[in-house]
């Protein structure tokens, strides 16, 4: 993370720029104002273009946390998936422990649990733990997010400064370029660059929305496990509860 406090506002930077600035005056002040208004131009697109890349690494620092919490997500479902799968073995151990105990009241027990069907018995587990599986829509936005792992590490240590130290390109103009942007190369490598810059907002922001989505769907299939859980601790406790009684009686 940056060092910029909380109250840290990135768009303070663009308040300065907002300050009227009066345009000289002369007798030559005609040729003075054009070129008072040609570097008043090429400063606010020079402050716009520094104002989109704030906002762009914000966007990215913002996914990177929005990736951590999803992680965090796929663990705790681990944890939730390990919980219930021990909840079912204590209840099969349970029942065949009821099943012994039956057998040792009665004397005719014996014969007739063995002429019972014995417990579906679950595998043992091997060793090593599973590796939890989310929904498939967490999974797909984790992955695409990854991939924009580069350019974290592009930007590290300091990850609001991605693009600020950018060179502006400068190449030929294109046909196509040059009915589209600005004739002034300056200017026109600062409108490629806001372009560019807001193009990658515009995707950042959806892969923002698709983490939002995907942690949504996984919180609601994690309540429904705990909802299950829940229900089976409490049947599980019921069980713990009569086999103490029948053990008292024995």
């Amino acid at each position: 993370m940056s060092g910029y406090p909380k109250s840290y506002n990135p768009f303070d930077d663009d308040v300065e720029d907002e300050v009227a600035r009066d345009p000289p005056g002369g007798p030559d002040a005609p040729m003075d104002r054009q070129q008072y208004l040609r570097q008043e131009v090429l400063r606010r697109a020079e402050a716009t273009a520094a104002s989109t890349s704030r906002s762009l690494s914000l966007m990215y620092e913002s996914e990177k946390v929005g990736v951590a919490s999803c992680e965090e997500l796929v663990r705790q479902r681990g944890v939730l998936e390990h919980t219930e799968k021990m909840v079912d073995k204590m209840d099969q151990d349970l029942k065949i422990s009821q099943k012994h105990i039956n057998s040792i009241k009665s004397v005719f027990g014996g014969f007739i649990n063995y002429f019972k069907s014995k417990p579906v018995e679950a595998p043992p587990e091997q060793n090593g733990s599973i590796t939890p599986q989310p929904n498939s829509r967490l999974k797909e936005a984790i992955n695409t997010s990854m991939d924009q792992e580069s350019k974290y590490q592009a930007s590290h240590p300091n990850l609001r400064r991605l693009h600020d130290e950018d060179p502006i390109p400068k190449g030929p103009a294109s046909a196509e370029t040059t009915e589209v942007y600005p004739k002034n190369s300056s200017l026109r490598a600062y409108h490629q660059k806001i372009d560019s810059n807001l193009d990658e907002l515009s995707m950042g922001l959806g892969r923002l929305k698709d983490i939002a989505l995907g942690m949504q769907t996984e919180i609601e299939e994690q309540d429904d496990i705990l909802d299950r859980l829940t229900t089976k601790v409490d049947k599980l406790d019921i069980n713990i509860k009569s086999t103490e009684k029948k053990v008292r009686q024995l």
